[in-house]
């Protein structure tokens, strides 16, 4: 019983097409995830998922449900915002956060607005919240295709990533780079984001990359060790939701993500590394 309930719905391809994007996901925005949190970015990833909308959106106007009309358009929409936010922080007094904070209050605007242009609210759903189980074959190799790039790209850059999270100063010292490095990363933090549309929506894809990532910080002090546990949690979170979704009916993309949610309220209870288990112990 036990097994079948585990493996069984396993069997139908769409459900293998799932897992494999899901796995993807998870390994590719496990580590970007991290990194954005080590980088106390969190919130500007929240703003940067929201603000690829108006280009999904767009490219679903002109396409329909196509995932590359959905993901390029939502890649070029995202790199804009990013780029707009940080120029405009850069060039006046407002902080990056804030400046991403407007931008993204736009683009969710504008993006709403030009789906319902189409009278559906059975598009804007799809577009918002995506499906996990309607994954392809082309989505399939389009994902692998990002993880692929984000991997090879933060091992690149993993260096100077690393040093400009934990002293930004030093390194623009020595460096005098930190900003190419930080609009690379920008890139592949939209790129992921963009890679989770057909599995969790515009509005859900930032659950898969973060939730992972700050559960990891309660169980890991280094960064190497987040990596793996972020991208464990975020497979695992993956297989048991798409086993939740199939089995109660419910949508895949919030049944991931709340999987990763209950990982996530565990992680920061009883977790090794600061969580709220080791503040009650007497030092």
């Amino acid at each position: 019983m036990i097994w079948d309930w585990l493996f069984a719905p396993f069997e139908y391809q769409f459900m293998r097409n799932a897992l494999l994007s899901t796995l993807c996901l998870g390994i590719g925005a496990g580590p970007v995830g991290v990194l954005l949190v080590l980088r106390r970015m969190s919130l500007m990833g929240d703003a940067l998922s929201h603000a690829v909308l108006p280009g999904a959106a767009l490219g679903y106007i002109f396409v329909g449900l196509s995932l590359p009309a959905l993901s390029f358009g939502g890649f070029l929409a995202g790199l804009i915002v990013a780029l707009l936010a940080g120029m405009v922080s850069r060039m006046t007094h407002l902080k990056e956060d804030a400046s991403f904070a407007g931008f993204f209050l736009i683009s969710l605007a504008l993006g709403v607005l030009i789906i319902s242009l189409r009278n559906s609210s059975v598009d804007l759903m799809n577009i918002l919240f995506g499906s996990a189980l309607a994954v392809d074959y082309p989505s399939l190799i389009l994902i692998a295709a990002i993880t692929s790039i984000t991997l090879l790209t933060l091992a690149v850059i993993y260096r100077p990533l690393v040093v400009e999270c934990f002293d930004p100063n030093f390194f623009r010292l020595i460096h005098g780079h930190g900003s190419f490095y930080h609009i690379i990363f920008l890139v592949l933090v939209v790129m992921n984001l963009v890679a989770g549309f057909q599995s969790m929506g515009t509005l859900l894809s930032l659950g898969i990359m973060m939730l992972p990532a700050t559960s990891a910080r309660f169980w890991a002090a280094h960064i190497w060790p987040m990596f793996i546990i972020s991208v464990l949690i975020a497979v695992v979170s993956g297989y048991f939701g798409l086993l939740i979704s199939y089995h109660l009916n419910f949508p895949s993309g919030p049944c991931i993500v709340l999987t990763a949610g209950v990982i996530y309220i565990i992680s920061f209870l009883f977790g090794r590394n600061g969580s709220f288990l080791t503040h009650l112990k007497p030092r």
